[in-house]
C-alpha cells in the first residue's frame, strides 16, 4: 500500500525541484511516470530533465517503441507501461486513491504562487484521504523540506 506525499513549491519551481525528486527515487530502485495535463507542458519538461549543465537524467516520452524500458516516463495518460513503482503528478494531473494504493509512492507537485494549484491540491487531498489514503504534505518554506501534516488514511 502506498503513499500520496504533496510538495508545496514555495521556494524553488517545478524545473529545480522535480530532478531532484526522481533522482532520489531512481535511487530507490523504482521506475516513476511523470503524468501532466497536457503534451506541451511535458515537452517542456522533457527538456528541462536534459539539465542546463548538460546533464542528463534519463528518461521518455510516452508512445515510444522502448516505453517499458523507461526508467522515467513522461506522459499524459493514466497507464504506466515501464512498470512503475512510482507516479508523480505535476500541474493538477489527475490521481486517483487505487492508484496510490498500487504504486509505492505517488508524489503530487503544486506551485505556491498559483491559487487555483493550491486549490486543486487541497481538493485532491480531501479525496484521497477520503477514500483512506494516507498522505503526508510537504513543504519547503522555511528553506528546506518539512513535513506540515500527515493522514493516516
Amino acid at each position: 500500500m502506498g503513499k500520496a506525499m504533496f510538495y508545496h513549491l514555495t521556494q524553488r519551481p517545478l524545473e529545480a525541484t522535480l530532478p531532484q525528486l526522481l533522482d532520489r527515487s531512481m535511487k530507490a530502485g523504482w521506475k516513476v511516470v511523470v503524468r501532466g495535463p497536457n503534451s506541451q507542458r511535458l515537452d517542456w519538461l522533457d527538456d528541462k530533465l536534459w539539465g542546463a549543465d548538460d546533464s542528463f537524467l534519463p528518461h521518455g516520452r510516452a508512445g515510444g517503441p522502448h516505453d517499458a524500458l523507461q526508467p522515467v516516463l513522461l506522459t499524459t495518460e493514466d497507464a504506466a507501461p515501464n512498470g512503475a513503482a512510482c507516479l508523480m503528478a505535476v500541474d493538477g494531473a489527475a490521481v486517483r486513491a487505487e492508484e496510490v494504493n498500487a504504486l509505492e509512492r505517488v508524489c503530487i507537485l503544486f506551485d505556491a504562487h498559483d491559487q487555483e494549484a493550491v486549490q486543486h491540491a487541497r481538493g485532491q487531498w480531501k479525496a484521497l484521504t477520503s477514500a483512506g489514503v494516507t498522505a503526508e504534505y510537504w513543504s519547503e518554506e522555511s528553506g528546506r523540506w518539512e513535513k506540515k501534516a500527515e493522514s493516516g488514511g
